[in-house]
């Protein structure tokens, strides 16, 4: 293990090296998702996503005289540290010069402080949403285009709270994901005068959640809030929940939203309802309108972020004139926020004439990014409502 962080660590302080003169023309994006486990059905749709941005920066021929991007996709797992950090360790050895992910907190938590710190290497995941990420010591490599659970806990409180609900039983999935939420979910409905009935784990993989319904039942409450992964834990918990009757009303955080859970769900799950990092922005629309006949749906979860998220390590690298971490990793939040030209979707090729010249620019992009104290994003979201079994979008919060 340790030859291989210190040959990974020498290949990401010294790949740069050769762009900075112009003559190789390859660089590799690491795509670090979670192809298997509570998310699959979001994470092809977040691959597609970060594959488009690389492809439009290959196709404009701009970045670093002509440099062409190939990207490698590799499994988190979402919920295996050791599947996600074997993964991240492979996409270094095989010369990634950066990283798009990883996707769930826990492992990208264990990716940063196991695998990318201790070998210089740059992380911007489009989803990992923990509070503890903020604070995480990161040597300045980690960002994320997400925004922090602190403000979905906050969000999730005001919608609950417009739509009439006072008292919630909350359950939430065993990991840094699940408690940084649930707490963050818990503290901002009581601070606005909600009643929180039970907060009660359970675990992924599990064929059989009675017993954590039963509890969940007898604590009661208007609505069961349940910040989970909609392929996992949180779709046995719904199911056992509408089995006995114990509630018929779910609250959905960011995990818990995607195609695939009103789909296994049923009817039942109409008039559920929740939150997801989302924008109106400009570049949304754009986004949209790019992604419309591409071989994923890009109005699936994180899918705008995953772009971003690419988006951003590549202009980084034209700031920066290199494809080493340790030289771009401070012009990340340079090209994210102003001041500069606006950078919209399919865009790209004009932001890294811009760069290459010189200039400033101000990437927008597919979620109005805009990257704020340790290299988050500032937040907004999409409230979502559950109808006709589809999600369906009420409005931006």
């Amino acid at each position: 293990m340790k030859k291989l962080m210190m040959a990974t660590a020498a290949a990401a302080l010294t790949a740069g090296t050769a762009f900075a003169g112009g003559h190789a023309k390859e660089v590799k994006l690491g795509i670090l998702l979670g192809f298997t486990g509570p998310i699959e059905s979001l994470t092809p749709h977040m691959a597609g996503g970060a594959e488009m941005a690389a492809a439009e920066v290959s196709a404009s021929g701009k970045l670093l005289d002509g440099a062409k991007v190939v990207t490698m996709r590799a499994d988190s797992a979402c919920i295996d540290n050791g599947i996600a950090t074997a993964s991240a360790e492979k996409l270094l050895s095989d010369g990634a010069n950066g990283i798009m992910g990883s996707d769930c907190s826990g492992v990208t938590g264990a990716v940063l402080q196991n695998v990318a710190v201790p070998n210089g290497m740059v992380m911007v995941s489009p989803s990992a949403s923990s509070p503890g990420l903020s604070t995480m010591e990161d040597n300045g490599l980690f960002f994320r285009t997400t925004p922090s659970d602190a403000r979905q806990g906050q969000i999730m409180a005001e919608v609950l709270k417009d739509r009439g609900v006072n008292s919630i039983a909350l359950t939430y999935t065993n990991n840094d994901y699940g408690k940084g939420l649930s707490d963050a979910i818990k503290t901002s409905f009581e601070a606005i005068g909600g009643e929180v009935t039970i907060v009660a784990a359970h675990e992924d993989g599990k064929g059989d959640y009675s017993a954590e319904v039963g509890a969940l039942a007898s604590a009661g409450g208007d609505v069961l809030v349940v910040a989970g992964y909609l392929d996992q834990g949180g779709l046995g918990v719904i199911q056992g929940a509408l089995d006995t009757g114990a509630f018929d009303t779910f609250g959905l955080p960011d995990g818990m939203v995607g195609d695939s859970l009103p789909k296994n769900v049923g009817p039942d799950l109409d008039g559920s309802f929740g939150q997801i990092a989302g924008s109106q922005s400009q570049g949304a629309e754009i986004f949209a309108e790019m992604t419309k006949g591409a071989d994923f749906d890009g109005t699936s979860a994180y899918v705008g972020e995953s772009y971003d998220a690419a988006a951003l390590i590549l202009l980084a690298m034209q700031a920066a004139g290199s494809v080493a971490p340790a030289d771009y990793a401070s012009k990340i939040l340079d090209v994210a926020n102003g001041p500069g030209e606006q950078i919209n979707p399919g865009e790209l090729g004009k932001a890294l004439e811009i760069l290459a010249a010189g200039g400033e620019i101000d990437y927008q992009g597919a979620t109005g990014v805009e990257l704020i104290g340790p290299g988050e994003s500032a937040g907004s979201y999409r409230e979502i409502e559950i109808k006709d079994g589809a999600v369906s979008t009420v409005k931006y919060r």
